[in-house]
């Protein structure tokens, strides 16, 4: 069930009669109506949760949140043919937006998007301008996409071309981009027909030595593979996916890219993000090894098994392209099973690792007896029923170590003993029991594993007829 909300005056109005009526200190009168709000079951996260205060230059005047004193600084500058003079007003935005989403949503209900956009509009010539108007564009649509317009994706679509050879200015019109496709299938859409994805393919290549740009370009690539916007039945992730492989040369431009930054973790973190939502067919997996990107994700392993988040990319990544059988092959020989048990071992206590340390292994054993047999003898069969131990609350642990024990005794029976050894019929059991979600692939393994399992019949055609 949704959450009461509250607009911004309402709220202020209460801090205010805490302290005229009530005689409160302003930090316990806006205490006071934070608690009466949240007791009352008021979501508060739109609700900028400070007193507000009188502008510099007005001494008696209305007392207003500091992004709207900047706000409107702006606005009354707007029609000023200096726009390098209100660089620093501009900023001021910028930073009060940085704050938080409230002072972003705030600042959005007056109307500042317009505001913003115009001067970004009438900057664009200018470098330093240009910069600062983006820049405050990035803030107030942090969260925000249904703000963007196409007069707007036009002007970011202009900014990446004048720009191109300017790492910072591009750097910050692509994490416009990117924060305009989050969530938003029609921003995607446009933005891709616009032409976007070639901008970005091209800003990888050109600074391909600029680490925050690498990494802010392949996000926005990766955001454009997204179907992450509940209001659309139907979105073209899978086009846009294709798209950036096939006619934008994606692979071999990300994978480059990763060569320039080896010992960089959060500009390859990122790559093996975007890798892992481009293969989506087959070929496309085989050309990722093909390209040195399997190298270079076992590599990544070995060196940074100790860096969590590092490791889960990693795995997603493998196990996106080990969908394709010639490539669990390669992944195996290349030693990958070691690789992960290791990094699974490693960070028993993460979740997330250990989920897709056993999602990477339930993929390489599906349909492949010969790797079957490398994860029994590596201990990757333990080191899932250790996760299971460690992680009982974790829904998808539960369920991607169930898929791997399956996998694993499905074409080869011989391991069944082995694995029940290791006390897996009473977890699988007790993953059924608690988490529904469990149900039909702990089933499925308790069945392949030879365990009693009750399983449901929910129709068997007999008892009645179709027809009246």
């Amino acid at each position: 069930m949704a959450r009461r909300r509250i607009t911004q005056e309402t709220f202020d109005a209460v801090v205010k009669e805490n302290t005229e009526e009530f005689e409160m200190e302003p930090d316990e009168a806006l205490r006071e109506a934070v608690e009466q709000f949240e007791s009352q079951g008021v979501d508060l996260s739109y609700i900028v949760k400070a007193v507000p205060t009188a502008s510099s230059d007005e001494k008696q005047g209305e007392r207003t949140h500091e992004v709207l004193q900047a706000l409107d600084s702006l606005r009354i500058g707007k029609d000023s043919s200096e726009v390098m003079e209100l660089t620093s007003d501009i900023k001021c935005f910028t930073e009060q937006c940085s704050l938080g989403f409230a002072q972003r949503y705030l600042a959005a209900q007056k109307d500042a998007y317009p505001i913003i956009l115009c001067y970004c509009k009438k900057s664009l010539e200018e470098r330093e301008a240009v910069l600062a108007a983006l820049s405050a564009l990035v803030a107030l649509t942090d969260g925000q996409p249904d703000l963007l317009d196409a007069e707007g994706q036009q002007f970011l679509l202009d900014a990446l071309k004048k720009y191109q050879a300017d790492s910072s200015v591009t750097r910050v019109a692509i994490c416009a981009v990117r924060h305009c496709s989050l969530k938003h299938e029609q921003n995607r859409q446009d933005l891709v027909k616009g032409g976007v994805l070639p901008l970005l393919t091209t800003a990888v290549k050109q600074h391909i030595g600029c680490a925050e740009l690498v990494k802010e370009a392949s996000a926005a690539l990766r955001f454009m593979t997204f179907d992450d916007d509940v209001r659309v039945t139907f979105g073209n992730a899978h086009e846009h996916a294709k798209s950036i492989v096939l006619e934008h040369n994606g692979l071999k431009v990300l994978i480059e890219a990763s060569k320039a930054h080896p010992d960089n973790s959060s500009v390859l973190t990122e790559l093996c993000a975007t890798l892992s939502r481009l293969a989506v067919r087959n070929e496309f997996c085989q050309d990722i090894c093909d390209l040195g990107g399997l190298k270079f994700m076992m590599t990544l392993l070995a060196d940074s098994y100790e860096t969590a988040e590092l490791v889960r990319q990693v795995l997603n990544a493998i196990k996106a392209v080990a969908g394709n059988d010639d490539v669990k092959d390669a992944v195996v020989n290349a030693g990958g099973v070691q690789l992960i048990v290791i990094a699974m071992n490693r960070h028993m206590c993460n979740s997330a690792v250990c989920e897709n340390s056993c999602a990477c292994l339930s993929v390489l054993a599906l349909r492949k007896p010969n790797n079957c047999k490398t994860i029994m003898e590596n201990g990757g069969a333990l080191a899932a029923v250790e996760a299971m131990k460690a992680h009982t609350d974790a829904v998808n642990v539960q369920k991607q170590a169930c898929m791997l024990l399956r996998n694993l005794v499905a074409r080869m029976q011989n391991y069944t003993q082995p694995i029940l050894d290791m006390g897996a019929e009473a977890l699988i059991i007790q993953a059924v029991k608690t988490h529904q979600d469990c149900g039909d692939v702990g089933k499925a393994a308790l069945r392949d594993l030879g365990c009693q399992v009750e399983l449901r019949e929910l129709w068997t055609g007999k008892h009645g007829s179709l027809t009246n």
